[in-house]
């Protein structure tokens, strides 16, 4: 008589689910992309000492990488809806990987260009399907949680970049940062490959925290969203503009302010990098506080308080001279704010907008966020170029923080039935 097989451990039971393995991984793509993405700013001044290149010109090459990155990005988008995040992701990892590995032995500005205009390719299906496949897997009412805990990784990626950097550059050189980056992301093209699903439906599960009435209904289909659908909304041209001018505020100071630092308040290069550290860690918070207030207080809401709080901090950049603590407490406190920005724009997508279309809603975004990085790099590092300060540059990026926080606040809520 055959005795019976003792019982298997149930996963539910356990309380082990799947959303947790998919938030890790997509966690550690984010930490490789936006220590790609972000550490190019802290190793920059090395970067154009050492290659001959002028501030408007390391501004062109990060261009480079912006200007393929929200052309692509869109597609990408539509790809995840139609696709799947997982084959999105683990084929422009291997994108992002051959860029970055290029980069570091680019000679010229040209090469150098080219080489981040491929990482920016790649990058384009390392932000939008990962905040897709996230969001699909967790509850509405945890997306908040959720996307806190993933956005750590881009934070946590800067920070690591402030940190290691010096180190690099005085026992290698600026070029091993890319070549260790590049490996990173060819490694991880294969973990993505095989772990990652694009949808609980694939797994016969449903989002971690939803019962399951309201999981039925928001794991249904509901058929495809016509684009010409999402254009003809006025938030989405409300928001999108909005986002366009926060990005501007922000990235004028993030990408510069290592170099601002160092050039213009004449603090050493190792001292100046720290300032990155301190940027990511305070992200890790800033993510971990602000996005699961989103659920509690509402996006819009959390949004308007976000860009009034980076408005008045870039002014108090304009009048230039600051002292190291001074900037080390403003540098905190932004970081605050922009480590929370991204991915909480990315979530009105899943609020103002049905389910189906979030991934081509985030994707459409990204040429208004785009475009804003590449005006404020052209714009800024010229001003700066011309002038020898950062003076002008800063007003600027305090100004058109203004008038993102001014478009939020046209946001109106979603109509019942709209979704």
């Amino acid at each position: 008589m055959s005795r019976p097989e003792p019982p298997q451990p149930d996963a539910r039971r356990i309380g082990l689910h799947p959303a947790w393995v998919m938030l890790a991984i997509c966690f550690v793509n984010l930490f490789v992309n936006y220590s790609v993405r972000l550490g190019f700013g802290v190793v920059l001044p090395e970067m154009i000492r050492d290659l001959g290149l002028s501030r408007t010109a390391g501004g062109t090459i990060y261009n480079s990488y912006l200007l393929t990155y929200i052309v692509v990005t869109p597609f990408t988008g539509y790809l995840t809806d139609r696709l799947g995040a997982r084959r999105v992701i683990s084929a422009c990892l291997l994108m992002l990987a051959s860029g970055v590995l290029l980069l570091g032995s680019a000679r010229h500005l040209w090469t150098a260009c080219v080489a981040f205009g491929l990482t920016g390719l790649g990058a384009s299906g390392l932000w939008v399907p990962v905040i897709t496949l996230v969001q699909r897997w967790f509850s509405i009412r945890r997306k908040g949680l959720a996307l806190g805990i993933l956005s750590t990784g881009y934070g946590l990626g800067f920070a690591v970049m402030g940190m290691v950097f010096p180190w690099v550059v005085e026992h290698f050189s600026w070029r091993y940062a890319w070549y260790f980056l590049g490996a990173a992301a060819l490694a991880l093209a294969v973990p993505n490959g095989l772990l990652l699903r694009s949808d609980p439906a694939d797994r016969n599960r449903r989002p971690w925290g939803e019962a399951e009435a309201t999981a039925a209904a928001q794991s249904s289909p509901g058929g495809r969203v016509p684009l010409r659908r999402i254009l003809a909304e006025r938030n989405f041209w409300i928001i999108g503009l909005s986002y366009f001018a926060l990005s501007y505020g922000l990235y004028g100071f993030t990408t510069f302010m290592v170099d601002y630092a160092t050039h213009q308040l004449n603090f050493p290069l190792g001292q100046a990098s720290l300032l990155a550290t301190i940027h990511g860690l305070f992200q890790i918070a800033g993510v971990l506080i602000v996005l699961p207030l989103s659920d509690l207080f509402g996006r819009k809401r959390t949004i308007l308080v976000s860009n009034a709080c980076i408005t008045a901090l870039l002014a108090v950049l304009i009048p230039g001279g600051i002292s190291w603590p001074a900037l080390c407490a403003v540098t905190a406190a932004m970081a605050v704010f922009y480590g929370a920005t991204f991915p909480i724009y990315g979530a009105c997508a899943g609020d103002y907008f049905p389910r189906q279309a979030m991934g081509t809603v985030a994707g459409a975004w990204t040429p208004f966020y785009g475009s804003g990085a590449i005006l404020t790099h052209w714009v800024s590092g010229g001003l700066r170029d011309a002038t020898g300060t950062y003076d002008g540059a800063f007003l600027g990026c305090a100004l058109m923080a203004a008038a993102a926080l001014l478009l939020m606040g046209l946001v109106t809520a979603r109509r019942a039935g709209s979704g």
